[in-house]
């Protein structure tokens, strides 16, 4: 009998749409976490921008594709530690829109790499850090080519289940 490969899904960027919650929030806010000259924004700091977030394109019926071939799947994300209401937004945007799949297999880790090393694993993310880069040539890189949406990436897991 064949183990059942797991999947780790990346939410921001994966499953969410980031921009979508930057998208509303008003003018004030926008500005107050925008770039403060150091290049980088700060979004991610706004309490309850992850409960604003709409799904990425494909992203629900992809992740309930993947279920159906039988894998075995898990979020994996993290979250800003300066911002805890990210935490229990992230948790509640899952039991919105993908409880049936991933009720109670939700992981939030600034260090993904630690489950790099399970048999069979794969991780769907967007970036490499936080340990992404660890999971080696089962880090699929959404967003890149050959994985641009989540289209491709369905077609990767349908031709991998029938080997």
């Amino acid at each position: 009998m064949m183990k059942t490969k797991k999947i780790f899904v990346d939410m921001d960027g994966v499953l969410v749409n980031f921009q979508s919650g930057i998208d509303k929030l008003d003018a004030e806010t926008k500005r107050e976490y925008a770039d403060d000259g150091t290049g980088k924004s700060h979004f991610d700091d706004v309490p309850g921008i992850f409960s604003l977030m709409e799904p990425m394109p494909g992203a629900i019926e992809g992740v309930r594709a993947l279920k159906e071939l039988g894998y075995d799947l898990y979020i994996l994300s993290t979250a800003p530690w300066g911002n805890p209401s990210a935490w229990s937004d992230k948790v509640a945007w899952v039991a919105k829109h993908l409880d049936d799949v991933f009720h109670k297999k939700m992981i939030i880790t600034h260090c993904k790499g630690l489950l790099a090393a399970q048999e069979d694993a794969y991780l769907i993310d967007d970036r490499t850090g936080h340990g992404a880069s660890d999971f080696g040539e089962h880090h699929i890189q959404f967003g890149t080519a050959p994985y641009k949406d989540w289209g491709h990436v369905i077609n990767f897991f349908s031709e991998l289940s029938n080997r």
